[in-house]
């Protein structure tokens, strides 16, 4: 199995997860952002997700399939600590949670979502991350264009990764642009992600071959 990119502590891997999985060791901490299944194809061609952003990336509804319960339930039980984004539409694969993470927008009074949530077990109560994060309006990565149509500030994943100090190892099976990979080579720490789309793999790569980056 040859790594996309490796470096640092860091590395990827092009493919499909349930492919890989079976191939890689165990993991401290789960941190992930699975695919919704909520992009649709419109006749002007581009795609509009349910209180999502708007994204010119035409291949969205062909990579954008909701993980089989199966497969969530598996990635639940490969890590002793986990977060995963979505855990609303996850909800009834995974359970009940007693300490889901919350990340509050701060969006206003709009058409978009208030905040998301990860269904967790890093904290054991609720936590919530106050972050502005709509449009040209952000708390960080001001000025910085969205690479991928979900994609997450890295604060945000920081802010995970603290909940849970004794991780040191980190995997995010649905990868994307490589915000969760940046955000633990910024905290020091070895991180496995795994991505289908060869463009986003591309695309975190050189985002981890940047040694500096400014957020704020």
């Amino acid at each position: 199995m040859t790594a996309y990119y490796q470096h640092g502590g860091i590395t990827i891997y092009h493919g499909d997860c349930r492919e890989i999985l079976p191939k890689l060791g165990r993991f401290d901490l789960l941190l992930t952002d699975p695919p919704y299944g909520i992009f649709k194809r419109q006749d002007s061609g581009m795609m509009f997700g349910k209180e999502t952003i708007y994204t010119e990336d035409k291949s969205a509804s062909e990579w954008d399939m909701r993980p089989d319960d199966a497969l969530l339930v598996m990635l639940r039980d490969f890590c002793p600590k986990y977060a995963i984004w979505g855990g609303n539409y996850f909800a009834s694969a995974l359970g009940d949670c007693k300490g889901p993470l919350v990340w509050n927008k701060q969006t206003g009074n709009n058409s978009y979502a208030d905040g998301e949530i990860a269904w967790s077990n890093v904290a054991g109560t609720l936590r919530i991350f106050n972050h502005q994060w709509c449009g040209a309006f952000k708390d960080s990565e001001r000025g910085l264009r969205a690479v991928h149509p979900t994609q997450k500030p890295v604060a945000l994943m920081r802010w995970v990764m603290s909940l849970t100090p004794s991780s040191q190892s980190v995997l995010d099976p649905f990868m994307g642009s490589g915000t969760t990979l940046r955000a633990a080579k910024d905290a020091g720490l070895v991180a496995v992600g795994i991505e289908r789309e060869e463009k986003y793999c591309e695309i975190a790569a050189k985002r981890m071959a940047q040694e500096v980056m400014e957020f704020a």
